[in-house]
């Protein structure tokens, strides 16, 4: 952020950048892809003026469709994954694609327990976590995430978005209590935002440390939060002093991205189902819409039942039985629990065993006594 700029010049910049976004958003799908070749294109470009390399960082079907999206303009370079943190399905197509494997940086217990659940979404976790763990530099973050009432770094905004909503104020903020007069309750587990880090960005970095290499990335602006921000800010290609990275498909919406896998003709991986067509010829996946660790709960409390915890129920048992109640053993006391408390607490149903009406014909006699 550059601090030269007034509060009302920081605003106006921010609103033309989303407005930029907006409309690169709205352009034609092929206009679009043509714009993501043109934008690769030139990330390698520059690469090769710095004495640098790419690399694709790989995950879910985004990022296995950039992949293909590249080979197939003629950019073949690398790709690297943190695959053994994907469903078994991702990790197949991952093999059969020649994806280099990287070694996750902590184990998933380790990050539940020494740094907390990944619940709500990145920025509030993110935040929950500054409450948690109070210093004296962070004090006027800590005012900011209770008040919204910013400092000089935040241009002194009143009401800004630094505030967590009222929902999680009321069940987080309680460290808060005696420094701004409120009342607020404190939270039976740790909660964090760190997971990606110490589980993919970190060893990913690494590799790309030690290969001299800068990564693309399949991320995309629609799909809101820290990765909307970060993208209407720097943009599709981004050469700052510490981070280096391409997202060519910045501009897409969901249903460009579902568009190039088909015409790519892109291996889905088992989990997505398949993509089909709505009668309206709106693009789906036939059954998991997004994907990510077995133990991340970031967005769980928007999902409708049957949500990603019953589903990983149907798939196996054991280890839905794991991350529900054995996941996390207290410290002082020993005792073992898991994300069953973390979604008691939120108000995310998940104990009783969902039944999904459509897949499961009851007959109405079988709830007669006779």
């Amino acid at each position: 952020m550059d601090k030269k700029l007034t509060t009302k010049e920081w605003k106006e910049e921010r609103k033309r950048k989303k407005a930029q976004m907006v409309a690169m958003q709205r352009l034609p799908y092929e206009v679009k892809v043509k714009r993501a070749e043109l934008r690769a294109i030139e990330f390698v470009e520059k690469l090769d003026d710095l004495g640098m390399s790419a690399h694709v960082s790989v995950g879910g079907l985004d990022s296995i469709t950039l992949l293909l999206f590249l080979r197939k303009i003629g950019i073949d370079v690398p790709a690297i994954s943190v695959t053994s943190l994907e469903d078994r399905s991702i990790q197949k197509v991952h093999k059969d694609l020649g994806i280099i494997p990287v070694k996750p940086g902590k184990t998933k217990v380790q990050i539940i327990n020494e740094v907390g659940f990944p619940v709500i979404s990145k920025k509030i976790a993110g935040r929950i976590d500054t409450l948690q763990h109070p210093t004296n530099k962070n004090e006027t973050v800590r005012h900011a995430i209770i008040t919204g009432e910013c400092g000089e770094q935040g241009h002194f905004a009143k009401n800004s978005r630094m505030k967590l909503p009222q929902k999680w104020l009321e069940l987080f903020a309680g460290y808060e209590n005696e420094n701004e007069g409120v009342n607020y309750q404190i939270a039976p587990f740790k909660v964090s935002n760190k997971c990606c880090k110490f589980l993919k960005e970190d060893p990913c970095d690494q590799w790309a440390k030690e290969n001299h290499s800068a990564p693309f990335l399949g991320l995309m602006a629609s799909e809101g939060g820290q990765r909307e921000e970060a993208l209407v800010e720097h943009g599709c290609n981004y050469f700052g002093k510490s981070v280096i990275r391409s997202a060519p498909f910045a501009p897409f919406m969901r249903q460009d991205l579902l568009q190039l896998a088909l015409d790519l003709n892109v291996p889905v991986p088992e989990i997505y189902g398949e993509i089909a067509r709505k009668a309206d010829g709106t693009l789906y996946t036939t059954e998991a819409q997004r994907t990510g660790c077995s133990m991340c709960g970031f967005g769980i409390h928007m999902e409708k039942r049957p949500h990603r915890f019953d589903k990983l129920r149907e798939r196996n048992e054991k280890e839905w039985e794991f991350w529900m109640y054995k996941c996390y053993t207290d410290p002082e006391t020993g005792e073992k629990f898991g994300w069953g408390r973390v979604l008691d607490y939120i108000g995310v149903e998940w104990e009783d065993r969902y039944f999904d009406m459509d897949k499961h014909q009851i007959d109405i006699f079988d709830f007669i006594k006779v």
